[in-house]
């Protein structure tokens, strides 16, 4: 499988959540953690990640393990 980043407006788009929301969550480990692009200011996420993390999110609200 190949490795696909995703920057931050396709996260707010996927997500629904605002900037602030995803970065508080990344403080206390319940998102996936941004990774530095070209060691800028650039960043983004694992596509994969983002959709593990909708998964289980999905997962939990319906009550599923």
């Amino acid at each position: 499988m190949k490795a696909c980043f995703v920057r931050m407006p396709e996260v707010l788009s996927r997500t629904g959540l605002s900037r602030s929301h995803i970065y508080k969550l990344q403080s206390s480990g319940s998102f996936p953690k941004s990774i530095s692009l070209c060691g800028g200011r650039a960043v983004g996420w694992l596509d994969s990640e983002i959709d593990e993390w909708m998964e289980y999110r999905i997962n939990q609200s319906r009550g599923r393990s």
